[in-house]
């Protein structure tokens, strides 16, 4: 039975890898969006520092980015509690269109590889329908690992031609002089990758450095 799981697993595993490598070939030109027009918005939140961090670069946008649709773990027990704080200030001075979604974690902190890879695909098991169903203008993530089968899920309804999806990564302030796993990955696929550190620029010339950003 366990054999069975771990050669399932692979070839899952395999299936991942060869959308993304397609991905990586397969570039649409990028919608042009009226200046004034809505922009739907799939923002990934993660624990720790990383909602807190999306949520102050999401403070500096204005409210062209509506509706705003939130993906957060389902063990992520205070993400929740800081973007319902974030977008009833934002209600105080403007409309506040956003909406709530919980998907199974990709990996925890410190998960073996041989694990994760399983729990990643049961990510995107979730991730697929709900990103099809949303179909987002753009899609912001800093890091958390939720966010890679999500950004996968957008590139997959690119290729499909449902819907060019923009992929915007801006990577945490601590990372300093590495990137982030997810980040590491998603350098590849993303449209936009932002660093807040000169040595991850210099390391990665794809990036794009603007300083500090939150």
């Amino acid at each position: 039975m366990e054999s069975s799981w771990a050669t399932l697993g692979i070839a899952a595993f395999l299936f991942f890898l060869s959308l993304l490598f397609a991905a990586r070939f397969f570039r649409t030109r990028r919608a042009r969006v009226p200046r004034n027009a809505a922009v739907s918005l799939l923002v990934v939140a993660g624990s720790g520092g990383h909602t807190t961090e999306i949520l102050r670069l999401l403070s500096s946008l204005s409210q062209t980015y509506s509706p705003r649709h939130y993906v957060l773990a389902d063990s992520d027990k205070m993400s929740e509690e800081k973007i319902r704080s974030f977008e009833q200030q934002r209600a105080e001075t403007s409309n506040s269109l956003f909406t709530l979604h919980r998907i199974p974690r990709s990996r925890e902190v410190r998960q073996l590889w041989s694990s994760s890879v399983l729990t990643t695909l049961r990510s995107m098991f979730y991730s697929l329908p709900l990103t099809f169903r949303l179909k987002p203008d753009l899609v912001l993530c800093n890091g958390p690992g939720t966010c890679v089968p999500i950004c996968a899920s957008a590139l997959l309804v690119r290729m499909l031609g449902i819907k060019n999806v923009t992929i915007v990564y801006v990577e945490s302030i601590c990372r300093v002089e590495n990137l982030s796993l997810s980040g590491k990955i998603l350098y590849h696929f993303s449209d936009y990758f932002f660093v807040q550190w000169p040595a991850l620029k210099e390391k990665y010339p794809k990036s794009i450095y603007l300083g500090r950003i939150v």
